[in-house]
């Protein structure tokens, strides 16, 4: 899949994080919306609240994500990171890896990325919860060694002149 046009002018690393997110959304099947949120609660990366096809044009059947919002879902996820990693040092648990919510409309998954950033997924009620953990795993595999405070300082300069 070509980078979308969001990443013009980003560095290769951004693109590169891009490029995974959108795999992510578009591979794993269940998978409605991702977030990438940095350890003080800002958003660094999102998906769109609903699928991409294959050609990059959205698709009308799929799902809105929580409110139809990625900064809905970078709100959730810091907010339950906050609070598991809270609850893990109240009970001397160490490091918080995974977090996952089954509801039943759907299920959020979080995973911390080595720098303390974390990676949130929300999914549909049905999707394989064993199949989004190994890919979220494998994305915080592979963008934890680049998140670096100049590249979280790019994404979020993206993110504002987005917006």
């Amino acid at each position: 899949m070509n980078a979308p046009s969001s990443t013009y002018g980003l560095s290769s690393e951004a693109r590169n994080l891009h490029w995974l997110l959108s795999n992510l959304v578009e591979e794993v099947p269940g998978v409605r919306s991702v977030a990438v949120v940095s350890s003080d609660g800002l958003m660094l990366l999102s998906s769109d609240a609903r699928h991409l096809t294959a050609a990059g044009a959205l698709d009308p059947t799929a799902q809105d994500g929580p409110k139809g919002s990625s900064a809905d879902l970078a709100t959730i996820v810091s907010g339950l990171g906050s609070l598991t990693l809270g609850a893990a040092k109240l009970m001397d648990g160490g490091g918080v890896k995974q977090t996952m919510v089954a509801m039943d409309g759907g299920s959020l998954f979080v995973m911390t990325i080595g720098d303390g950033s974390l990676l949130g997924v929300h999914a549909t009620p049905d999707c394989d919860m064993t199949v989004v953990a190994y890919h979220m795993a494998l994305f915080v595999g592979r963008a934890g060694h680049v998140l670096t405070p100049e590249l979280r300082g790019e994404l979020r300069r993206s993110l504002e002149s987005a917006q």
